[in-house]
């Protein structure tokens, strides 16, 4: 069995009180935790993230969250607090990110008075273009050659329009920088961008200073590594 990990199956369905979890200690005094990282939100709530040993590091671990296997419940209230959170950037239009910002997008949109949002993708169709695409690659998925494409019948909907990015997690910031670099390359004027999870801090390494300030979470959660009680904080 790999060090400290199982079945992902009950993860996301619900949330927790908050005393199901102290208050968050020094980062020098948290942890290690065995199976599960105790995720806080805005109004104090737990939603308990599996740990994932990484494949191309099986030392090295990160808290997992995978809102296409959520509870409507949970992608529900991830949405909205990240509508509020994205808020006083006055979006005009929401743009999700594959994969799974396209499951927080409708709802950010919606609470933030939007009848539409924006959806990017994967699956290339024929009258795409290449110009209206970027390559991307993530810590969970680093294979090369995905790229993201924007439907050129969606660009006119951005002209003239404040955008905010939405995806699932910030983490190394690559897939969100590369994608911010591909809508102001098309003349989009990015606000900001929001996830359900800011996860670690290399991101803002790879935004920058400036697109850093324009970012938003709801969560946050660590790097992590194997230790012998279970997995602790990673420099």
């Amino acid at each position: 069995m790999p060090h400290f990990t199982e079945a992902t199956t009950h993860y996301w369905q619900q949330f927790l009180p908050p005393e199901a979890a102290p208050q968050a200690a020094p980062a020098s005094q948290a942890g290690p935790w065995r199976l599960g990282y105790p995720a806080r939100l805005p109004d104090g709530r737990i939603l308990m993230l599996p740990i994932r040993p990484l494949a191309a590091e099986p030392h090295h671990a990160v808290a997992s969250l995978l809102v296409n296997q959520a509870s409507m419940e949970v992608v529900r209230v991830l949405s909205r607090m990240l509508g509020e959170a994205l808020a006083p950037l006055a979006p005009d239009l929401v743009m999700g990110l594959p994969t799974l910002g396209l499951s927080l997008a409708p709802g950010v949109a919606e609470s933030l008075g939007h009848s539409r949002y924006v959806p990017l993708g994967y699956s290339r169709k024929f009258w795409y273009e290449e110009p209206l695409s970027t390559a991307v690659h993530s810590i969970t998925s680093p294979t090369p050659g995905k790229r993201v494409y924007l439907d050129p019948h969606l660009l006119p909907l951005l002209q003239g329009k404040r955008v905010a990015l939405v995806d699932d997690t910030l983490s190394t910031g690559t897939t969100m920088a590369a994608t911010w670099d591909l809508m102001e390359r098309l003349g989009v004027q990015v606000v900001g961008c929001g996830v359900a999870m800011l996860q670690g801090e290399r991101w803002r390494q790879k935004l920058g200073p400036q697109r850093t300030q324009q970012a938003v979470g709801v969560l946050r959660s660590p790097l992590l590594r194997a230790v012998p009680e279970g997995w602790a904080l990673r420099d």
